[in-house]
């Protein structure tokens, strides 16, 4: 299967957004010692399911995301209240009680410890608290397996902040062979991003972190690009890397496309796939929307048999309900669902691999935005939730400590939220040469952060690494920095020499520095490229002055641009342009509730009803839509749009296909915009006759390229009638700006993947 995504997380962790707010949950009443089902039966009479879920979610810290899931409380005392049902209840009524028992579910109870579950079935969820609190790991891990993942996700719900920091610095779960995930250890996922997937600067960005002796876990990359003629080369390139410095074995590589391009590419050439990676939901409903199903991850976890490197996730709380699939489950309780699965596929690989197969997570903490929560507090909270959940489940549990540009953390907060999460010792976070990811328009932690919380909290890197960093003398024997710390023209010369380069070390690096400069240098001056870190500031964890500076710049612009609207000036700019509108009341409104930009409102819905009624029958087989998304700056910036729109409407007319003579315009509108359009242009066409949108849209701010996307919808006419289209059965095209996928470029990709659509079956 072929996508044009900017990372499978990019959809598959609810970027854009759905859920209906539903009004808080009211509990106001508990009696001494009473349980969460003792109160359903005195509340409803008998076994309320819908009532069962709603209490369990009102004793979650707050967060938006509950609210829309119409599990949250409605204040703190109903919020405390809850939290006293939940203490009083036994484990065992829990697990006789599924919040939803789908095949996720079934799948999880198989990885559940039978001896442990029963020393500990008739202690309270209170007990359990308390003996993880007082006990040490030993005896917490004696008894920890006996639970399922919907029992470790009511845990967190009782606790404070210092109460999950207490014991997730207590619990450890180490890869194999490895001190990755051990205690006093801090490893680091090196995430080079290319927007145009260029392995020369998705390379340079490996050697970057080298440089600062940061890159022990995995060199794991975000394709733009998911095909897997696009994934190969990415995968030659970091394999190239990890093999010249004789580091196979030690580091492993990744490309992060949707897991069955990764097995189709390991079952041609199975060299090239080091590891193997997949976001992972935390219903059946939700992994559909990832194109995932238990049974799907029970092959892809067989088939590393004599793998050492297993099988990689990445999750994050949320990413159920903004894809409509939450089923009624609070976010906490989601997130240690995907946890669960993630143990129990631990276990077949176990079986495969009796040695032992590196498998671990990272959670994507801040990575869809408000609609989830919105403050750097409830950042930290969720992370320190994470980690808890992940470790008693045995897992090696890391973390993206992240923001996007639409909420209310900033570059500086990051630091303030890393301070507060790592005395709970998470197995690693990621590394960029900046907290500003290039493509995925994002902030998270960088190369220098891990520098600084080395530092600061004394944490090590995995033995072996640190190994590498000495012998290519970035590191000294002392473990103390040497003159090239920080310097990726050095690593470069060392990755010449190692592989059997006999120029002179001066010859080499002044080659090196053009090829850094060619990159680095492009990105200052012109925002094309990746920026690249080199050298320090006043500590060595500081950017130098310049970098810092036009980061802080990127990011103030980024700010700005998120507030951008289209004006009606650009509008009249477009060819027969029909404009429409979502239910956002204003940009604050789309920004921080983003489901009213997935509707449409009465006036748009009455306008569209007369542009299908005036077809007369003769629908086009391509209708084109414009929305602003999260940047509408992308849309209207020179040599953007219009270069795309001649060369779509060209390439689909040599393909034999009609395209409509008006072009539909949404302000304030997101992804799930386009699809209600094609619901209601194409719901009474032919309904075995393929129909096609093309939904352009601005693309997250922070890169500096602003890019727009363009999501590809073309399934038979009888799936928009029952208003089923949605992002699994979408294609896209993304990072596309005169800096990145030239616009003719991604029209030509476009017209393909249509052709490509449209002829299957």
């Amino acid at each position: 299967m072929k996508r044009f995504i900017a990372i499978t997380a990019m959809i598959a962790l609810g970027v854009f957004a759905f859920s209906t707010y539903s009004s808080a949950i009211a509990i106001k009443a508990v009696k001494p010692g009473e349980d969460v089902f003792q109160y359903i039966q005195q509340v409803k009479g008998s076994f309320d399911q819908t009532l069962y879920q709603q209490v369990i979610g009102a004793a979650n810290a707050f967060k938006e995301g509950d609210q829309a899931i119409g599990v949250g409380a409605d204040d703190n005392a109903s919020r405390e209240n809850a939290r006293k049902l939940l203490a009083n209840t036994k484990i065992k009524d829990i697990t006789e009680h599924p919040l939803l028992n789908d095949s996720l579910y079934k799948f999880i109870a198989q990885s559940v410890d039978a001896a442990q579950y029963d020393k500990i079935k008739d202690w309270t969820m209170g007990q359990m608290k308390t003996f993880l609190l007082t006990k040490p790991e030993a005896q917490i891990k004696a008894v920890m397996f006996g639970m399922n993942s919907e029992v470790v996700g009511c845990l967190p719900k009782l606790m404070s902040n210092q109460e999950l920091i207490a014991v997730d610095k207590k619990i450890f779960n180490p890869l194999p062979g490895t001190k990755i995930g051990a205690k006093g250890y801090l490893s680091a996922r090196i995430q080079p991003n290319s927007p145009t997937d260029d392995p020369e600067e998705i390379v340079w960005q490996t050697f970057d972190g080298f440089s600062y002796a940061v890159g022990d876990l995995v060199i794991g990359t975000n394709p733009v690009d998911g095909t897997k003629e696009n994934v190969i080369k990415i995968e030659e390139a970091l394999k190239d890397v990890v093999e010249t410095f004789k580091l196979k074995g030690i580091i492993p590589w990744c490309v992060l496309a949707h897991v069955d391009v990764q097995r189709a590419i390991f079952n041609e050439k199975p060299e090239l796939v080091n590891f193997m990676f997949q976001s992972l939901a935390g219903t059946d409903s939700a992994n559909k929307t990832f194109d995932v199903t238990v049974d799907k991850m029970i092959d892809h976890a067989k088939s590393r048999k004599g793998q050492k490197y297993g099988l990689y996730y990445e999750t994050g709380q949320g990413s159920d309900f903004t894809n409509g699939a939450a089923d009624g489950v609070d976010m906490v309780v989601l997130e240690s669902r995907k946890y669960g699965f993630a143990r129990g596929l631990e276990k077949i690989l176990a079986e495969v691999q009796p040695n032992g197969a590196y498998t671990h997570f990272n959670d994507v903490a801040g990575f869809i935005g408000p609609e989830v929560f919105r403050t750097k507090e409830q950042l930290v909270r969720c992370c320190l939730e994470d980690i808890l959940m992940g470790k008693l489940q045995g897992l090696s549990s890391g973390l993206d400590i992240c923001s996007t540009l639409h909420m209310s953390v900033s570059l500086d907060d990051l630091d303030w939220c890393m301070d507060q999460i790592m005395p709970a010792n998470p197995a690693y976070l990621m590394g960029l040469p900046t907290k500003n990811d290039p493509m995925l328009s994002y902030l998270t932690t960088s190369y220098q952060d891990h520098v600084r919380l080395r530092s600061k909290f004394g944490f090590k890197v995995n033995d072996a690494m640190w190994d590498f960093f000495k012998r290519i003398q970035v590191i000294d024997k002392n473990g103390k920095p040497t003159k090239h710390f920080g310097d990726p023209i050095w690593v470069y010369y060392q990755y010449c020499v190692a592989k059997g380069d006999k120029r002179s070390e001066q010859e080499i690096t002044a080659e090196g520095k053009k090829k850094f400069d060619d990159i680095h240098d492009t990105w200052l001056k012109t925002g094309y490229k990746v920026p690249l870190a080199a050298g320090h500031g006043k500590n060595l964890w500081d950017l130098n002055p310049t970098l810092d500076k036009n980061i802080r710049e990127l990011y103030a612009d980024a700010k700005k641009a998120i507030w951008a609207e289209f004006t009606p000036e650009f509008i009249k700019t477009i060819p027969n342009a029909v404009q429409v509108a979502t239910l956002s009341k204003d940009r604050e409104n789309y920004i921080v509730h983003p489901e009213s930009g997935e509707k449409l409102n009465d006036q748009a819905v009455a306008t569209l009803d007369k542009l299908r009624d005036s077809w007369q029958g003769k629908d086009p087989d391509v209708q084109i839509v414009i929305a602003d998304g999260l940047n509408a700056n992308s849309i209207t910036a020179q040599g953007h749009l219009e270069p795309y729109l001649n060369e779509v409407k060209k390439g689909l007319k040599e393909a034999g296909l009609t395209v409509g003579e008006q072009n539909i315009v949404v302000t304030s509108g997101r992804v799930r915009a386009g699809y209600a359009i094609g619901d209601i242009l194409f719901g009474k066409s032919d309904p075995n006759k393929k129909k096609v949108v093309l939904n352009i849209i601005g693309e997250r701010p922070g890169t500096g390229q602003n890019a727009f996307s363009v999501y590809i919808a073309a399934p038979k006419a009888k799936v928009w009638a029952e208003k089923k289209c949605d992002h699994n059965i979408v294609k896209v095209v993304c990072g596309i700006s005169t800096m990145a996928t030239k616009p003719e470029d991604a029209a030509r990709q476009t017209v393909k993947l249509v052709k490509e659509m449209m002829q299957a079956s």
